[in-house]
């Protein structure tokens, strides 16, 4: 009919101008990984404080162990709806990023404490930025310039002196316990690139309670074999020490990991392993106000650590 052919040329000058003019991708929100960044500082630089106090009456393995239950089972609700989600295959790297991520260094910088100050051992945590980008350069042919390379040993020398350094106060009675919080950053890079590289189209929610999950159980059934219950009922403190533990499971594990798999989502490995050189300052602070004793090449090391992440992130 004459009338409809108004109507048919108006529909076709449409479909012919939404089929021409291209879509617009939604811009990512550049306030939000700094946001993050902030509130991970703020969480993890507060989580060698915590791990000090519950070493108070728990030892290293019942705090590992308890971090890593607790954690688990405050995400578990999260995990079971996950569970009809995640394919056969990720399975192996949701084991990998729980163990590298999670359980090993759950253990290794709890092991440290014992025998470092916490500050000290949040500036060592500085080392994940470094490996993260090696790690990457290694298994998943991430591009690595020379700058970059240079920045890498800048922050090994710095571990090196900030771990042989000192006068032999009580923090350092064993100056080689700072080697398990290296260790820990290795894993802590493998996880990150894992995360990145595997696990990328996954929800950030589903790959932490689910990566928790399968290390919450093996950790649960080896709590059972300590003392923790009798501690639990018979040792003055015991109570307030598995607050601070249970604080930093939730804060320090479960709702960070979250916050951090989002970050890594929404942008670079290196910019989301560059936290790493913010935390030790929060660290340093709760160390200090809780008496701790820094010495100059403590802050010497320091300071060589946080330029050798500095140069890798700033490097093109």
């Amino acid at each position: 009919m004459p009338w409809r052919k108004p109507y048919h040329l108006l529909y076709t000058f449409t479909a012919i101008k939404t089929a021409t003019t291209p879509v617009q991708e939604k811009k990512p929100n550049a306030i939000l990984p700094w946001f993050l960044i902030i509130i991970l500082t703020l969480i993890w630089g507060t989580s060698f404080i915590l791990m000090k106090k519950g070493l108070v009456v728990y030892s290293s393995d019942e705090l590992g162990a308890l971090r890593m239950v607790i954690a688990c089972a405050a995400l578990l609700p999260f995990a079971f709806k996950g569970l009809k989600t995640v394919e056969p295959y990720r399975w192996k790297y949701l084991l990998g990023s729980g163990l590298l991520g999670n359980f090993f260094p759950a253990f290794l910088f709890a092991y440290a404490e014992t025998r470092l100050a916490s500050g000290l051992a949040g500036v060592l945590n500085s080392l994940t930025a470094l490996f993260t980008l090696l790690i990457g350069a290694m298994f998943f042919r991430q591009s690595i310039t020379w700058m970059r390379m240079l920045g890498i040993f800048i922050g090994i020398a710095g571990t090196i002196l900030l771990i042989f350094s000192g006068n032999g106060s009580t923090d350092f009675n064993n100056k080689y316990y700072g080697l398990y919080i290296v260790l820990a950053t290795v894993c802590y890079g493998a996880s990150v690139n894992i995360i990145k590289h595997r696990l990328q189209n996954m929800k950030p929610l589903y790959v932490s309670s689910l990566a928790l999950l399968t290390v919450g159980p093996p950790a649960l059934l080896y709590l059972f074999t300590t003392s923790f219950l009798y501690k639990l009922q018979h040792v003055p403190g015991a109570w307030e020490a598995l607050l601070y533990i249970a604080i930093l499971a939730v804060f320090g594990t479960a709702i960070a990991l979250i916050l951090f798999n989002k970050l890594i989502h929404i942008s670079t490995t290196i910019f989301a392993s560059s936290i790493t050189y913010l935390v030790p300052i929060v660290a340093l602070l709760w160390g200090v106000l809780d008496g701790e004793s820094i010495q100059f090449w403590h802050y010497a090391g320091m300071l060589v650590i946080l330029a050798g992440v500095f140069v890798v992130n700033r490097a093109r």
